[in-house]
């Protein structure tokens, strides 16, 4: 897909500086959105939106289709009447400071489960019929996610394979009793459910109006511990007693000497093949409903993944196994229409991998900080980023002013300096200028780039277990400044946003 000379900004919204003790689609989010459109940017990033499970990752859900519900804000719903102002005002804690995630989850899901069980008693008229039409069209995910998560509450948070062996294994009368005797309960997550997708449509279409697409992530695979492999065990590899026989991960590479073991179970390609990667499109036509471009992370795994037996502790002794390729793309091309995707290609991409790419005309990435060591590491420089999208970091990277003065050897160093020049204003700005001045369609940088903010901003440090997905902004740390500067630089890099597509106004319930 061509897309549009634009500019924009990375930053997941449990980062924003809402109230709650982790950022949501609350006012913040709006002010961050106004400050977007002051800087002249078309594009806000975000990582997926999905609700996490073990290490509180976003690329680690319990859904590939459900949204997050610490991201709802409460502000919203009191203003619609779900929840009393005064109970916010009095449980709510400060808008700053990095996100404790046990804290937010012990504050935060009560206050909602209060107001979802408010909106269910009292919702009528046409909020109460949008509520039936969201449960209706999405029954097909919705009703498997909310029985789900309801029985993971009741079991304490328990993996699904150590339910009793009816649930496990949906047992069709097991699942009609647990549906009946859940059922008050299955009502409010669908209310979160509900929820959820008001504020998120609310939120996007006030982006559109302001000229912003919205860059959604999808992770390739998806958690064990999930709606999705409970429901559709068929389509993963699994043994007889419902565990997983491989998993996935990576090889030995830039992060970890010992490669990564993601853990996640493998899908059965052949099955999905055979079903016309059914599940897939679905997954994929939900992810373009909510957003209007799409990171394809682990782009490669749709060439070759890594398979690592399950029993094995590290990656080392994975090996490569083919993936689905051009035929799973060209059922996403037919049911979707296009494919407003990019990819995730970092990391050691075979030719293989970059010739799939190239014949779905799918761009794939450029990384500045892996630009400056040797003349391999080059593909990833400006100059050579034509048909990419562009980045000074990642989610996965230190920050640039991190990177530059605690990770980057002697060698890098003085190829960024030589290739960048000295810059007045800092190593970020000149990370920046390069970024967008580039020959690559889409720049992309993460907020705590454009901050100019150290190693203490790190989102994710890739192997590290704990402490990860924390950092937040602080109340007006985007400053009117800094968003003068980016437009200027927008405009003068030929990156102005170009007019998105409204959706039809409606009145959003929450």
């Amino acid at each position: 897909m061509q897309f549009p000379r634009t500019a924009g900004i990375l930053l997941h919204p449990t980062s924003l500086p809402s109230r709650g003790g982790i950022g949501d689609f609350g006012p913040a989010a709006y002010q961050f959105v106004d400050s977007l459109a002051a800087a002249r940017q078309g594009l806000w990033q975000v990582l997926p939106l999905g609700p996490v499970g073990y290490g509180n990752s976003p690329y680690s859900s319990i859904s590939a289709f459900a949204g997050n519900p610490l991201l709802i804000s409460l502000e919203r719903l009191a203003e619609h009447g779900w929840i009393g102002q005064a109970k916010l005002s009095a449980t709510l804690s400060p808008e700053s400071g990095p996100v404790e995630y046990d804290r937010v989850f012990a504050a935060k899901m009560p206050l909602l489960f209060e107001a979802g069980r408010g909106f269910i008693d009292a919702a009528s008229g046409s909020v109460r019929q949008r509520f039936e039409h969201f449960c209706s069209e999405n029954a097909w995910w919705l009703d498997d996610f909310v029985l789900f998560d309801a029985l993971r509450a009741q079991h304490k948070l328990a993996s699904w394979n150590e339910w009793p062996a009816e649930l496990a294994r949906r047992d069709s009368g097991a699942m009609e009793r647990a549906r009946k005797r859940l059922n008050a309960d299955l009502e409010i997550r669908k209310a979160l459910q509900f929820a959820f997708y008001e504020q998120w449509q609310a939120l996007r279409k006030y982006c559109s109006e302001r000229s912003i697409r919205i860059v959604g992530d999808v992770a390739i695979f998806v958690n064990y511990d999930s709606a999705d492999v409970w429901t559709h065990c068929e389509l993963f590899r699994l043994n007889g007693a419902l565990e997983p026989e491989v998993i996935s991960g990576v090889p030995p590479d830039f992060f970890s000497k010992t490669g990564q073991r993601w853990g996640n179970p493998l899908y059965r390609w052949d099955v999905m093949k055979a079903r016309g990667y059914d599940w897939w499109v679905e997954r994929l036509r939900w992810a373009t409903r909510n957003c209007d471009y799409i990171r394809l992370d682990h782009f490669r795994g749709f060439d070759q993944f890594w398979e690592i037996p399950e029993a094995d502790q590290t990656a080392i002794n994975g090996h490569w196994v083919d993936g689905p390729r051009d035929d799973l793309f060209i059922k996403l091309r037919e049911a979707l229409g296009g494919l407003p995707f990019f990819a995730e290609d970092l990391g050691y991409i075979t030719p293989e991998v970059h010739a799939l790419r190239e014949r779905l005309r799918i761009p794939g990435m450029a990384v500045l900080q892996f630009g400056f060591n040797d003349d391999g590491a080059h593909m990833y420089l400006p100059h050579r980023a034509a048909g990419k999208v562009i980045y000074t970091g990642t989610h996965d990277n230190d920050t640039t002013v991190g990177w530059f003065h605690s990770g980057a050897s002697d060698h890098e160093r003085r190829n960024a300096e030589a290739y960048l020049g000295r810059c007045h204003d800092g190593i970020h700005w000149a990370f920046i200028r390069a970024a967008q001045s580039s020959v690559a369609d889409l720049a992309l940088v993460p907020l705590q780039d454009v901050l100019g903010l150290g190693s203490e901003a790190r989102m994710n440090t890739p192997s590290l277990h704990g402490g990860n997905w924390k950092w937040r902004l602080a109340p007006g740390q985007f400053t009117a400044e800094l968003t003068a500067k980016l437009a200027h630089l927008a405009e003068v890099t030929d990156r102005l946003p170009q007019p998105v597509p409204v959706p039809a106004n409606e009145d959003f319930a929450a």
